[in-house]
């Protein structure tokens, strides 16, 4: 049992440390991604705040990088104290359940908001009369192909991250066939 535990807390670790990386990058990527080009004279400068759903991705994936670093620091220091507080916890185990489940769905959902405005200044829509962004930004569109990438890459692993909170909860709970076979005993 013990050295289950102890693999659960290393794949824990190992995935919470991927989940901070690949957010601060996509935080990173989109936040410092700015290209400027003169258009008729005039210098235009796209960035990230152009289009809101990138910042806010750009804000959520920092956020979630954040809370990936403070849930880093907890399994470290539970692992180094050998305590199992917030294993043996029911409450502390759903709280880090629900946090890890809103932390996926918001990085996901920013995630697709992002991309739909990425699809439109790459295609632009003609009945608006916007035109396509990406013609005129190819680097700027180009970084931010990447950075939304890496947010994808983000939210999977924030799902296996879940999973496995959602493993240490309810491991918690006793099922009946244990119960039945520890009562035999």
């Amino acid at each position: 049992m013990g050295e289950t535990k102890s693999r659960v807390v290393k794949v824990e670790v190992a995935l919470r440390f991927v989940c901070m990386v690949l957010g601060a990058m996509t935080a990173l990527l989109m936040g410092l991604n700015a290209q400027t080009k003169t258009v008729f004279f005039i210098q235009r400068k796209a960035s990230a705040k152009d289009i809101e759903a990138l910042w806010i991705l750009t804000m959520v994936a920092a956020a979630a990088a954040g809370y990936n670093f403070l849930q880093l620091l907890r399994c470290i220091y539970s692992s180094v104290q050998k305590e199992s507080s917030c294993c043996s916890n029911r409450a502390v185990a759903w709280f880090c359940f629900v946090l890890d489940q809103a932390a996926v769905y918001a990085v996901f959902s920013t995630t697709l908001a992002a991309l739909q405005g990425a699809m439109i200044a790459l295609t632009g829509i003609h009945s608006l009369q916007w035109s396509k962004l990406c013609n005129i930004y190819s680097r700027f569109c180009v970084q931010v192909g990447g950075s939304l990438f890496c947010s994808f890459m983000t939210a999977l692993a924030m799902a296996l991250v879940a999973s496995v909170s959602a493993y240490r909860l309810f491991r918690l709970y006793p099922s009946r066939a244990r119960s039945v076979t520890r009562a035999h005993r």
